[in-house]
């Protein structure tokens, strides 16, 4: 787990939903991607993928540190060229959490990621040409480094061949090609294999790993494949995600919206904090609006969003509007304000502290976060 992500231990509180039952697990093999520990019980981990020409290698380090402080447990970049191949030795080395080389169209790059220390190779079969042919020689080289191969099946350069026979991008077609390339890696004798099946449809990733959950016991990758902006994109993936999780599925996420990786990251850390599967760590209960309000609530929560973002405790915090659900849930939280009249009363641990106006409610949240802090530890 990332050093940004809060221990269950935590001074603070980090609760689950109530009566929230944490899903039993899927068993499956257990792969290592560097220091992180996937499938055979170890937690979900999250991921997301640089945007930066890997060739770039500034650039792409300060993106990874920044996903990194965002809590992201493994970053994937790509390796379309020669120049970013030859990144990689750079990047690898400089990654505080474990780097997978993206490789399409040359298997050569495979070699090249290998060399370079990469902790894992996510490879798409159905761009890779000749990849079929190639397999017994990247499996004897990823074996004698210790690294595991992701097999990425997208619905979007799924092998024609499987194309041809289903119609079309089926589950049934993605389950068959990530399992086909995954005999020819044991024919070889290489087991250390992780599948991704992607689609752009929910419930196609929904059934697609539900099938292969069935018919393997490989740790699957869970990803909901150009999933669209921001909104759009993670409800997508929430939905999928929820339900294959809930049911045990998927070892490892990411959240493949159009923004941001940060976003991406942060949107998976709450998807699994939701379910969970990862301690919470802030939390922001907020009520829509309605006609009874008296402050500026949606501003209101942003800037106590923002204001409490990065903060080193697991901690959830209401931010309510009146006096209907406002003190009851401001009570039932760490911290909280209910709010009326252009006022807010502050409540610690469900009691009231004390009363302040509108332009004051950040700071006195932001004051006994602090003071709250200071007292647990």
């Amino acid at each position: 787990m990332s050093p940004a992500t809060p221990s269950a231990s935590s001074p603070l509180s980090a609760r689950p939903c109530e009566g929230q039952k944490v899903p039993v697990r899927r068993r499956t093999r257990q792969v290592r991607v560097g220091d992180v520990l996937v499938g055979g019980g170890a937690p979900v981990s999250v991921q997301t993928m640089t945007t930066t020409n890997t060739a770039d290698v500034d650039a792409t380090l300060r993106q990874i540190a920044a996903v990194t402080a965002a809590g992201c447990d493994i970053v994937r970049v790509a390796v379309p060229s020669q120049d970013d191949a030859d990144a990689l030795p750079a990047v690898v080395a400089k990654s505080r959490i474990p780097v997978i080389a993206d490789i399409h169209f040359q298997p050569r790059y495979v070699f090249a990621a290998l060399d370079a220390g990469c902790a894992g190779v996510r490879v798409n079969p159905g761009n890779i040409r000749r990849f079929d042919d190639r397999v017994g020689e990247i499996a004897r080289a990823a074996a004698a480094a210790g690294v595991p191969i992701r097999i990425g099946v997208n619905a979007g350069s799924l092998d024609g061949r499987m194309l041809a026979k289903y119609g079309g991008a089926t589950p049934e077609a993605l389950v068959e090609s990530a399992l086909w390339e995954c005999s020819l890696f044991e024919e070889h004798g290489f087991r250390d294999l992780k599948i991704a099946v992607k689609h752009h449809d929910p419930l196609v990733v929904v059934a697609a790993n539900r099938l292969l959950s069935a018919r393997c016991d490989y740790p699957l990758h869970l990803g909901v494949t150009e999933a669209g902006p921001a909104v759009q994109g993670s409800i997508k993936s929430a939905v999928a995600f929820a339900i294959l999780l809930s049911d045990g599925i998927g070892d490892t996420i990411r959240v493949s919206i159009s923004d941001d990786p940060v976003e991406q990251v942060k949107a998976g850390i709450q998807i699994l904090a939701c379910l969970g599967l990862r301690p919470r760590s802030l939390e922001i209960v907020s009520c829509p609006g309605c006609g009874r309000l008296q402050v500026d609530l949606h501003t209101l929560a942003r800037r106590v969003a923002a204001a409490f973002e990065g903060f080193p405790h697991p901690l959830r915090v209401a931010v309510m509007g009146c006096v209907v659900n406002g003190p009851g849930e401001s009570r039932e939280a760490d911290l909280g304000v209910s709010c009326g009249n252009g006022k807010g009363q502050i409540f610690v641990r469900g009691q009231v502290v004390r009363t302040v106006p509108e332009s004051r409610i950040v700071e006195a949240l932001l004051d006994e976060a602090l003071r709250l802090a200071d007292t647990k530890e």
